[in-house]
């Protein structure tokens, strides 16, 4: 069976930003539940000290390795929670994240919050997201 998803927005000022109020998910027939993933190597290195926007799309290119290894891909993403040390600076980039998910033709339910630290030191930007097919 596969997922139908039904777009759930009572107002529409989310869908220029580029996320939905919120999305039904019937029928699936498997749910990925992915950890936090920031911008690291492959070896476990952090990456792109300082540079937001290099950090957001390190993370982003760590989502899409998740959900790949599980045979998904950024289409299949039904909410995305972004956890940043600054929020100013990552709306400066957030088109970043933007253009990937529009590129994917997904707009997932997405929280952004303000956070102190993360938890490893420099990074600035986490992304947590869920994803069914």
């Amino acid at each position: 069976m596969v997922a139908q998803r039904t777009v759930v927005n009572p107002v529409t000022w989310s869908v220029d930003m580029g996320f939905n109020q919120g999305e039904l998910v019937s029928g699936q027939t498997r749910t990925l539940y992915c950890s936090g993933q920031t911008a690291m190597s492959v070896d476990g290195k952090p990456q792109h000290a300082g540079d937001m926007a290099a950090q957001l799309a390190l993370s982003l290119d760590n989502v899409e390795a998740v959900l790949g290894e599980a045979g998904m891909s950024l289409a299949n993403l039904v909410r995305l929670n972004v956890y940043t040390t600054d929020v100013e600076l990552l709306f400066q980039h957030y088109g970043v994240l933007a253009s990937r998910l529009g590129a994917a033709g997904v707009a997932p339910a997405t929280t952004m919050l303000g956070v102190t630290r993360l938890a490893i030191p420099g990074q600035m930007v986490e992304l947590e997201g869920t994803a069914v097919d």
